[in-house]
């Protein structure tokens, strides 16, 4: 399998993140040339199962992968940032909010602490309702995803490679297929838990997997010299899809 070396630095990875964030943004400033830049969050799992199993795969094998020592480096990664926010959202709340609007904030913060804002959202509204722009921490349910989906994946990844062996391209093959039918059966019948759920969000990740261990051949210019080469493409093709229908 080809997994790229995820340990070092992609610049290319790293603008792809800026002009997700910028979408997002753009989108949230309901500038109307960005009515699709809600997108920046599903490339944003992308990059996320990319790097992860990246990391995951060239340390297990190394020898050096312990679940412990990766939830370790999550907790480093996330909790400084997320606990700065999550007091800075409540010190701001306790000046300007009504208190039936600040008990909301506090359950909010409940659930972001243990990474189920996802499930609290789905329940309480949806993304794309006015309301939602009046929710400091909604952007805190796609880090519940990620949480989730990482709760559960290094150590299906282990197992897999001990006992899958060289089927463990199959299985999350599969893993992908049946998230991704899930989602386009719940999309119509139930759009919150569709948007807001792991397992119907699953499968962008498992995309990012499938791509570090070189299950998805990368898509490759003829020459440098070709303007644009063919496998820039697909790069356009995904910025004009931000772009309202």
């Amino acid at each position: 399998m080809g997994v790229k070396a995820p340990h070092r630095y992609r610049p290319d990875i790293d603008g792809l993140r800026a002009v997700a964030v910028l979408a997002v943004v753009l989108f949230h400033a309901e500038i109307g040339l960005f009515g699709g830049g809600f997108v920046g969050v599903d490339i944003f799992f992308v990059i996320s199962g990319f790097l992860i199993t990246g990391i995951i795969w060239e340390e297990m094998g190394e020898g050096t992968f312990t679940v412990l020592g990766f939830y370790e480096r999550r907790i480093r990664r996330i909790f400084p940032a997320l606990f700065a926010v999550l007091f800075a959202v409540l010190l701001a709340g306790a000046w300007v909010l009504l208190p039936t609007e600040f008990n909301d904030l506090g359950e909010s913060v409940a659930a972001t602490t243990v990474f189920l804002s996802n499930l609290y959202f789905a329940f309480e509204l949806s993304y794309f309702s006015g309301q939602a722009e009046l929710q400091p921490l909604l952007h805190t349910w796609s880090l519940a995803v990620e949480e989730q989906f990482y709760i559960v994946y290094p150590l299906a990844l282990v197992l897999l490679a001990r006992r899958a062996g060289r089927w463990i391209e199959t299985v999350l093959v599969l893993a992908f297929l049946m998230s991704l039918a899930a989602s386009i059966w719940a999309v119509p019948r139930y759009p919150p838990l569709a948007f807001y759920l792991a397992p119907t969000r699953g499968w962008e990740l498992l995309i990012g997997a499938l791509l570090a261990l070189g299950v998805v051949p990368p898509l490759r210019g003829p020459s440098i010299r070709t303007s644009p080469p063919c496998s820039e493409w697909p790069s356009w093709l995904g910025v004009f899809c931000s772009f309202p229908s």
